[in-house]
């Protein structure tokens, strides 16, 4: 199988860094190929600007909004003047693939890579119940609508069950590594957790299956516990295509 594995860490001695080690030590036992996409490493840009807004346009993009976008992006009231009789017999056909020419082209290299992946993996610390930015700004930049998802019309008037996914890989396995315990995480942090990433990021985009695992309290855990948390990422990299 082809993995492809988001790493979000910017320190190569975390406990995080010896995870992803292990894991890809483990596909590669097991016969995956994997692609590391290291944020950090990368410099990628996590902020979503007005110059995002192309990867987010398609056909199926509401004609009235797709104007406003335009104009409000044309620049001062003489520009927006002169550009709506133009508009006027504009169809959103023609005028999303005008747009999506210029779309980012650091969102484009990513997204490809995820469309020619069969599997997923992330591996992030959490910080404050959640990834780290340049993590969260990757998904916000990345899984746009008409690439992750796309909405119905119920969807487009504000109902949450008209969301439509549009990933088909197999899986998608997300391992962290935390400061709490486990007991916290039992008292509601995972549960939040859940609902926020492995089910609004990945389960409604479509992804068939979806696991998170934790590997806590790395800091206070002793060096058995650890040498445990890496083995089990090791299994974690060799099964995957078994769990």
């Amino acid at each position: 199988m082809k993995i492809l594995t988001i790493y979000a860490h910017p320190s190569l001695k975390s406990f995080c860094h010896a995870i992803l080690d292990q894991f890809s030590r483990g596909l590669a036992d097991a016969g995956h190929t994997n692609e590391v996409v290291d944020l950090y490493a990368m410099h990628f840009n996590p902020v979503f600007s007005a110059r995002d807004y192309p990867a987010w346009v398609d056909e199926s993009f509401p004609l009235e909004p797709l104007k406003n976008m335009i104009l409000e992006s044309s620049g001062g009231p003489i520009q927006r003047f002169l550009l709506r009789p133009w508009l006027r017999n504009k169809d959103a056909a023609y005028l999303a693939k005008l747009i999506r020419k210029f779309r980012p082209g650091d969102v484009v290299e990513q997204q490809r890579k995820i469309a020619e992946a069969q599997g997923l993996a992330i591996i992030f610390p959490v910080w404050f119940v959640g990834m780290p930015a340049i993590l969260k700004g990757w998904i916000e930049r990345v899984f746009t609508y008409s690439f992750a998802y796309g909405l119905s019309p119920e969807g487009w008037k504000g109902d949450i069950r008209g969301r439509l996914p549009r990933f088909k890989h197999e899986k998608a396995l997300l391992m962290s590594t935390t400061l709490f315990d486990k007991q916290a995480y039992d008292d509601g942090l995972r549960q939040a957790m859940t609902k926020l990433i492995d089910d609004f990021g990945f389960r409604y985009p479509g992804v068939k299956k979806v696991e998170h695992k934790y590997f806590y309290s790395v800091s206070a855990v002793g060096d058995e516990v650890r040498r445990k948390y890496l083995q089990e990422a090791y299994q974690l990299g060799k099964e995957y295509c078994q769990t």
